[in-house]
């Protein structure tokens, strides 16, 4: 493996401005953004906040295990509300990429946008059941050839660059993500593992110091994982799509967004 990569951060757009039109895919601007350590949703993480290790985790799990499962359709309209470009609404911000393409442009073909699982859903083989399979609290907008080369790959650092998303590096059995999505993706896969704990039905997740995972019902890398979420802490974006998906979709919340410190408590 090669030591992590430094590349320019898109944070993605954060500034609530209108664009003129609505054009191809297109990188976005890079952008400095405010960051924080906790962010605050209310009273939501109520009787939670104080505890720690494995007392907050069971707690977390059955907090957020309290939502409102979406059908696979829905998540078309969900990922266009919750990964809206808040530059021009009438498009979705790419997960890997980081560009904007119209919200119109999702399908199958190869320039247009699709549903990534950012935990392969064959890591635990839930595929696209309601549940695991449609949370949107990990399912991303995707370009379709990117998400291809992604395919079931676990996270890690190393690899060769890809050259439709560059920035984002893959090899055998791993694929790394571009700087500006490494702290995402971390947050994504620890919300997943403490949300789906095999209590409902589906397999446990875990997060694990390994890749190569295959079909197991595990995802790694966790120490790697874990250093994405402290050198790339949530951005603006990431907290409004948290928001969203609680507020007009799920009615649950990524802890590790508002609460990012908990991902060493608890992982």
């Amino acid at each position: 493996m090669t030591p992590t990569r430094r590349v320019a951060a898109l944070a993605g757009a954060l500034a609530l401005v209108v664009a003129p039109a609505t054009l191809p895919a297109q990188a976005l601007a890079p952008a400095t953004t405010t960051t924080v350590a906790a962010y605050d949703p209310g009273t939501y993480y109520d009787g939670v906040e104080g505890l720690s290790g494995a007392q907050l985790r069971a707690a977390l799990t059955e907090l957020i295990s309290d939502q409102r499962v979406l059908s696979y359709s829905q998540v078309w309209d969900g990922i266009k509300d919750v990964d809206e470009d808040p530059q021009d609404t009438s498009s979705v911000v790419l997960l890997y990429s980081g560009t904007s393409s119209p919200k119109s442009n999702n399908g199958g073909g190869v320039d247009n946008w699709n549903r990534e699982h950012v935990w392969a859903k064959s890591h635990g083989d839930f595929g696209t059941t309601a549940g695991p399979g449609t949370d949107l609290h990990h399912l991303r907008p995707t370009d379709v050839t990117v998400n291809s080369a992604r395919g079931n790959l676990d996270f890690d650092e190393g690899g060769t660059q890809n050259q439709e998303a560059p920035g984002n590096h893959a090899d055998g059995d791993s694929w790394e993500p571009r700087d500006a999505d490494k702290g995402d993706v971390a947050r994504m896969i620890f919300y997943m593992a403490v949300r789906y704990e095999g209590a409902d039905g589906f397999a446990d997740l875990e997060v694990n110091d390994r890749t190569g995972n295959g079909s197991a019902p595990y995802m790694g890398r966790l120490s790697v994982l874990k250093e994405w979420n402290e050198q790339d802490p949530p951005s603006a974006f990431e907290q409004r799509r948290n928001d969203r998906i609680h507020d007009g979709w799920q009615g649950n919340r990524n802890p590790f967004v508002d609460h990012p410190e908990w991902v060493e408590s608890i992982f």
